[in-house]
């Protein structure tokens, strides 16, 4: 049968499944099943004779040079710049670019290196940076050396107990990383013997 009739003046090919009017119907029908091969993996009508390159172009796997995983064709683009676990992303934190697999270790240690607040002398974790400066510091108060809404002084004032924050240089960053580092690689050099003892 080459058609399903419906109430109205058209009836559905049972091949593609399309309207047709009712008085070209066989002809449509018998045109439709020589020439056209709906395709398994979408569904689409597609000319027989194209059937194999239809596939190829849209639905054959391709392998991901990033990870190796086998992708359709037509969705390797939006694998490679949003699926992909090897794809690059940057840090948020130090810009550092890495695997996305690799991106949520890195951050969670990256996010928790502190950064001195030079608005009001504190250490603050690299995470927690925005929600400081929202919590702690009212811009526009704080460039005219007024005090802030939450009622602590200002940079100018010093801390609660009138204290100036200490001045932190250049020079004084990069004693504190070369001590800190030192330790870090002394503390390795200990525990590895110990370990080989």
């Amino acid at each position: 049968m080459a058609a399903i009739i419906s109430q109205s003046s058209t009836a559905a090919c049972t091949h593609c499944g399309k309207d047709i009017p009712t008085s070209n119907i066989d002809l449509h029908y018998v045109h439709c099943f020589r020439n056209l091969e709906k395709c398994s993996v979408c569904g689409e009508m597609v000319p027989k004779k194209h059937a194999s390159e239809h596939y190829g172009n849209n639905h054959a796997p391709i392998d991901c040079i990033h990870c190796g995983e086998a992708v359709e064709r037509k969705s390797l683009a939006l694998h490679r710049g949003e699926r992909c676990p090897q794809r690059i992303i940057a840090c948020e934190y130090c810009e550092f670019p890495l695997p996305a697999v690799d991106l949520y270790k890195h951050q969670d240690m990256c996010g928790n290196r502190t950064e001195f607040c030079d608005a009001c002398g504190q250490y603050v974790r690299l995470c927690q940076r925005a929600e400081h400066e929202l919590r702690s510091h009212n811009h526009s108060n704080s460039a005219s050396g007024s005090p802030r809404v939450d009622g602590s002084p200002g940079r100018e004032g010093g801390d609660a107990n009138g204290r100036r924050p200490a001045s932190t240089s250049p020079g004084r960053m990069m004693l504190t990383i070369a001590v800190t580092g030192a330790a870090f690689l002394l503390v390795s050099v200990f525990l590895q013997r110990r370990i080989d003892g």
